[in-house]
């Protein structure tokens, strides 16, 4: 390396290693910490007085004020500094900071969350961001797009592969942003305005953008632009009731039937909504958002075996970037040309321009979904989940559908007399994030009767069935916090609940102290991938 002005070192902050030894510390994180060294990769000549070295910061890396001066801009002599994140807004960084001591110390439970791979991060915050490429691989409305294009292609190919598919009969798109867009663009592409659907119920486990609407309002934009009509569970089983779909169906004649689910534990019966689905010359597809990695590892039943749409997530089992995906069957069905269809919806439909950046750490991903590891990764989240729903059952808690075959476990507090809205407030409190949520017969959605957990974040970390037990034994404890913060609260709405607990009255606050710290004396055992 040659030192002298007018040379900047381009550097990138290495994976992070879990040693007491540190050259760039995160300073005021953790007691523990994060080491990293730096790596440097490149001499590159600038046009400066000054020397600077750049650091590649990928979210949640160690703050770093090193920077790189580029040429001169405008007449007065004046250059703009390309500065790290820690140097150009401090308060962002340190939001980020704080935000990952939080994720390193919490029980993450919540079923749609998950830790990316840090290689993921590292394609989406690398320089696909500044690319602009409307249009399909081929068939772009912009120029310079042959790197973009065989990235893309190269997603859909993985994409094809890991979900173990025919590239002669199944096609996918990469670009939708998300789930929801992604489902409201098949909508698009094989429904017309105030055309009739069918989705779970939202209270039963659906999902919002499967149509949801209540007597009053139609709340999803899915029941604005269309006439939608929700199946739902037997609450006696907690099991789709498929006789009252079928008979919902055969009366309200809808063009289609989604299959799919939020807040469902079981698996679908794909072949029985087939037939349903057939009776009545209707689309059938499925939104496996939730489980499409344990769907790509062959632990659950394969809806493309039924359907003719297939739609996801690509953030949560599956444990990639934030993003979406379309895979449509390439023969026409019911005289539509899905991938035609499909892909206009997309763009100039509904998007322009997809996310690059997205689309390769997406890519990234599926790669990893193709492993020995993989499998084995989503085998555990079943199996941890099951332990979670056992010790839960033994200590005495409702499951809805009374156990699980997925990665969630939905718990009906109802019988305990106290909601999830104040279950989800003192685990909170003691560092457990889940999420409170509807069960079958609720009344409200803003205090409903149940809480939502989920296996797949605390296995990335390399949870086990016996850590999952201890789960189950602090939520436990928090519910028991609950209850008794109840009796002591004077009124009776949640509001005054929420008021109490956040008060120096709260009289309950050692007992929450405690759990969080017995909670974070577990957590922090285990490393948090990405950083």
């Amino acid at each position: 390396m040659q030192a002298c002005g007018g040379a900047a070192v381009m550097g990138s902050l290495q994976q992070p290693t879990w040693t007491k030894g540190t050259i760039f510390p995160n300073k005021g994180l953790f007691g523990t910490g994060f080491s990293h060294k730096l790596k440097l990769t490149c001499v590159k000549p600038v046009r400066s007085s000054s020397s600077y070295i750049e650091g590649s910061l990928v979210a949640g890396r160690p703050s770093s004020s090193i920077s790189v001066t580029l040429p001169e801009i405008g007449g007065n002599g004046s250059s703009f500094v390309d500065n790290g994140l820690s140097e150009a807004d401090p308060e962002v960084r340190a939001i980020i900071e704080m935000e990952k001591e939080r994720q390193f110390k919490s029980l993450e439970l919540i079923a749609s969350e998950n830790f990316t791979y840090r290689a993921v991060m590292e394609a989406v915050g690398s320089c696909l961001t500044n690319k602009y490429s409307e249009g399909l691989p081929g068939k772009r409305y912009y120029g310079g797009n042959e790197h973009i294009d065989e990235l893309e292609t190269l997603c859909q190919k993985r994409a094809l592969d890991a979900f173990h598919l025919d590239g002669k009969k199944w096609g996918v798109n990469v670009q939708p942003l998300s789930g929801s867009p992604a489902n409201f663009e098949v909508y698009t592409a094989v429904l017309k305005p105030h055309d009739r659907l069918m989705g779970l119920d939202l209270s039963h486990g659906g999902h919002l953008s499967h149509g949801f609407m209540t007597p009053k309002r139609r709340v999803s934009g899915t029941s604005i632009y269309f006439e939608s009509m929700s199946y739902r569970l037997n609450e006696s089983t907690g099991l789709v009731d498929y006789d009252k779909l079928e008979e919902m169906a055969d009366r309200f004649k809808p063009k289609l039937i989604i299959a799919g689910a939020s807040a469902y534990p079981r698996d679908f019966d794909y072949p029985r909504m087939r037939k349903i689905a057939d009776a009545v010359g209707a689309f059938l597809m499925m939104d496996m958002a939730h489980i499409s990695g344990l769907v790509a590892a062959s632990v659950l039943a394969n809806p493309f075996d039924y359907c003719d749409i297939v739609t996801t997530t690509t953030h949560k089992s599956l444990r990639g970037p934030r993003g979406g995906m379309i895979f449509f069957k390439k023969d026409p069905v019911l005289g539509v040309d899905l991938e035609s269809a499909i892909n206009n919806a997309v763009f100039p439909g509904l998007q322009g321009g997809p996310h690059n950046h997205t689309i390769g750490g997406l890519a990234v991903c599926l790669k990893y979904a193709q492993s020995p590891e993989f499998k084995a990764y989503q085998n555990k989240v079943v199996s941890n989940c099951r332990a979670l729903a056992s010790r839960l059952t033994e200590l005495g808690y409702k499951l809805v559908s009374g156990g699980s075959d997925n990665h969630l476990v939905l718990v009906d507090l109802r019988p305990l007399g106290i909601d999830g809205a104040r279950v989800e407030k003192i685990l909170d409190k003691a560092s457990i994030t889940l999420n409170k949520n509807s069960v079958p017969g609720d009344k409200s959605a803003v205090v409903p009767g149940g809480i939502r957990i989920g296996s797949p974040a605390m296995t990335t970390r390399g949870f086990a069935e016996k850590d999952f037990i201890a789960v189950a034994d602090y939520i436990h404890e928090g519910v028991q916090i609950t209850i008794d913060a109840k009796r002591a609260v004077s009124g009776s709405k949640l509001q005054d609940f929420m008021k109490f607990v956040a008060s120096p009255e709260f009289s309950l606050k050692d007992r929450v102290l405690d759990l969080q710290r017995r909670v974070e004396a577990l957590t922090t055992q285990f490393p948090m991938p990405g950083v």
